[in-house]
Order: C-alpha cells, then sequence, then structure tokens
C-alpha cells in the first residue's frame, strides 16, 4: 500500500501492515525505497508479519522535489513526517548508509521531544555520520572546495550511477548544522552497526568512530572483512535481516 506525506513535497511511502514494533528503513544518499536491502527487509516482513515502512526522501526515488535543493534538514524532516504519520508507537530504525546518520538525528528528536516514541532498537549499515563533512569536504582537495563555493555545485562521478551526484554548497553548509562527532550521541537504545572492510566509501575505522560516540548505548559492531560499501550480496542481506530480528 502506498501513502504519501503532505507537506512541501509529495513523499512516497509503502507501508506493510503487522505485527510487532514497526521496522522503518532510512535509504542512502540518492537510493530509493526499492533499493535490495529494502526489499529483502520488506521479503522478511511479509514472510513474520511484521510491519514495515519505507519511504523515499524528497529529491529520491518516486518522491518529489528537486534532488540538488535537497539537504540533511530536509530529508530529517521528510523522515520525522514520515514516523510520526505512518509509525505508531515505538520505532526500530534501520539507516543505510546516509540514512544512519539521519537515523541518529531522527533517534536524537524523538528522545528529546516524544520520550514515548523512543526506537526499541537501530541498526546501522555503514553509517555515514557527518559524511558532508568528514567524508566530503575534509577529503575534497581545494580545486573541488573552491568549485563548490564558487560555482555552488561540483559534479562527483559515482560508482553506483553513470550519472555524476551533484554536491552542493547548500547541502555541505547545511551539514555543519547537524554534525555528531564531537559529543556523545545518545538514541535511548540498542544499536548494532553493520560495517564492510573493504567499503571505499565509509571506512571501517568511521564505525568505530561512531562505537567511541556511543558512551550510553548498548553497541554491537560487525565488520565484514569482505564487505563493501552497499553490502548487498547474499551472505550481507541474511547477515542484515538476523540483526533486524534479533534487535526487533
Amino acid at each position: 500500500m502506498q501513502h504519501a506525506v503532505a507537506g512541501a513535497h509529495h513523499i512516497a511511502v509503502l507501508v506493510r501492515e503487522g505485527k510487532g514494533p514497526p521496522v522503518v528503513w532510512l535509504g542512502g544518499f540518492k537510493s530509493d525505497m526499492r533499493s535490495t536491502k529494502a526489499e529483502a527487509l520488506d521479503a522478511w516482513a511479509a514472510r513474520t508479519g511484521r510491519a514495515f515502512i519505507r519511504f523515499d526522501y524528497s529529491g529520491h526515488g518516486e518522491s518529489g522535489g528537486d534532488f540538488m535543493e535537497g539537504t540533511i534538514t530536509q530529508w530529517l524532516q521528510d523522515s520525522l513526517g514520515v514516523l510520526e504519520r505512518h509509525v505508531p508507537g515505538r520505532p526500530v530504525l534501520v539507516g543505510s548508509s546516509m540514512g544512519g546518520w539521519i537515523a541518529l538525528l531522527a533517534a536524537r528528536h524523538l528522545v528529546e521531544a516524544s520520550p514515548a516514541r523512543t526506537p526499541l532498537g537501530m541498526v546501522l549499515i555503514a553509517p555515514a555520520v557527518d559524511f558532508t563533512e568528514r567524508l566530503m569536504w575534509d577529503r575534497f582537495p581545494e580545486s573541488i572546495r573552491r568549485a563548490i563555493e564558487e560555482k555552488g555545485v561540483y559534479h562527483r562521478p559515482s560508482a553506483y550511477s553513470p550519472d555524476p551526484y551533484p554536491i552542493t554548497r547548500k547541502l555541505i553548509q547545511d551539514g555543519r548544522e547537524h554534525l555528531l562527532f564531537g559529543a556523545p550521541i545518545r538514541t535511548g537504545c540498542p544499536v548494532h552497526i553493520l560495517q564492510g572492510m573493504e567499503d571505499p566509501d565509509v571506512p571501517w575505522g568511521h564505525a568505530l568512530t561512531l562505537v567511541e560516540h556511543l558512551p550510553g548505548d548498548s553497541v554491537s559492531l560487525t565488520l565484514v572483512k569482505d564487505g563493501d560499501h552497499r553490502l548487498s550480496r547474499s551472505e550481507d542481506l541474511d547477515r542484515l535481516v538476523r540483526a533486524v530480528e534479533a534487535i526487533a
């Protein structure tokens, strides 16, 4: 069943009704809710009768909006809107790459604003926390930084698409308003991180940094020695489902 969140943009949402704590998928940068991992979790939910909600951020997949106008602020608002309208009670948040950062930001909001809706647990796949700063800006050579500052956008080649990804000045600047590293992160729930050690986009050391910033939570970290960024092989999908089952 497909729903839409009313607001500045049409947000496409797929809701599978079911029992137990609702599992919510938060996808990655330029990904969508029909990705391999999201489909694997939906198949698990169908087999087990579990509630599963997935959606596309504005400018992604089947949602409205212009990707070039997207920011962490906007995509966090999209996520909170879906949680408010379609997710009763305490969710289990499953965030992939950028979705890991969004999930942590959403959890912080829920802990502060709606304690009764604090997540029951989180599974984070190659969580790209603070990626606009730590994994983009800090790594960009001066020529790319200058292009972003002067032209407002850098079209970055992608290993996952024939088309480059636009990295905008607006995205970088807005990301600085949401940086999590540098202070303890409190989610109020158990967290399981899945991280490939052959990930070229989010180094496995980044996951260790995240663990260090979760001092008050029960945290498990699974390092996949030959795992890439997507962790979408059959064995990776099985591992993901087991992690969600254990925490949900």
